[in-house]
């Protein structure tokens, strides 16, 4: 019997037109689609075509959804398992997409903007900064599932780059001392963002090491939230700041001369 394609599409983070085009025309020509309804907000399926079959995933097991997704890709030519932000990230694609295989159904990927990103973007602020922290860590505290050796937080504190921390906010306490074992001052700063993106529901916290926990706390923030801890955080506030080399008219590049002279088109330049 043939197959349809089983498409898995990062939805965003939040807000509908996050998803990108490639995501969104996927769910335009779906004949189901399954969503993680506890993380997918609902107006991402307003782009699903009239008479597509909708299911919410959030009570199915692993197997409910496997068994899904090959049901339903033998009875239409598009399934999409639509998931929050980047399905490579904590999405369980690996699990999902091996009974797929085995029973020969074509699988393709789109991806999406994951939380990390977002949760930057509401707060205006980088991850990187010229001569500053130039690696960005996605990563998160060790709770009931484990870490393998060297990928406790505080191991990968230890190098002073960015950190975006998903799946934490229940462990504030153990975030931190992990934090100052790595060695960040209890006055490093910490940006935690709430439901990044969605609208009306997005909180962001601005607060530091030594007071993340109470301050996360008191203003009632759980599940769905980033937490950002960076030297980059408000560089915007901080003054002058080292430039770019790329925009620095002292500095040459493939397209333009120090001293601002058009350089050669040349692509090996």
């Amino acid at each position: 019997m043939s197959a349809g394609t089983v498409w898995f599409v990062g939805a965003g983070p939040g807000a509908p037109d996050l998803i990108t085009v490639r995501g969104r025309d996927r769910v335009a020509a779906a004949g189901a689609v399954l969503y993680a309804g506890s993380l997918v907000p609902p107006g991402v399926l307003d782009w699903a075509p009239a008479g597509c079959e909708l299911a919410d995933s959030k009570g199915m097991t692993l197997e409910a959804i496997q068994a899904w997704l090959i049901e339903r890709a033998r009875r239409h030519e598009t399934v999409v398992r639509l998931q929050p932000g980047d399905p490579a990230l904590y999405g369980a694609l690996a699990e999902l997409a091996r009974p797929l295989d085995e029973a020969g159904i074509p699988v393709a990927v789109v991806p999406g903007v994951t939380s990390a990103m977002a949760a930057a973007a509401s707060a205006g602020e980088s991850l990187t900064l010229p001569e500053g922290p130039q690696s960005v860590i996605f990563t998160r505290v060790e709770g009931r599932t484990p870490m393998p050796e060297g990928e406790q937080l505080a191991d990968l504190a230890r190098h002073g780059a960015s950190l975006c921390i998903y799946l934490s906010i229940t462990l504030l306490e153990r975030l931190a001392e992990e934090l100052r074992s790595a060695g960040w001052a209890d006055e490093a700063p910490v940006v935690v963002v709430h439901r990044a993106s969605w609208p009306g529901e997005e909180r962001i916290l601005r607060t530091r090491v030594g007071t993340l926990a109470a301050d996360c706390r008191a203003a009632g923030l759980r599940r769905q939230t980033m937490i950002l801890v960076s030297p980059s955080l408000g560089a915007r506030q901080a003054g002058p700041q080292p430039r770019s080399r790329l925009y620095d008219p002292a500095f040459t590049h493939g397209y333009r001369r120090a001293g601002g002279a058009a350089a050669r088109s040349d692509p090996d330049d």
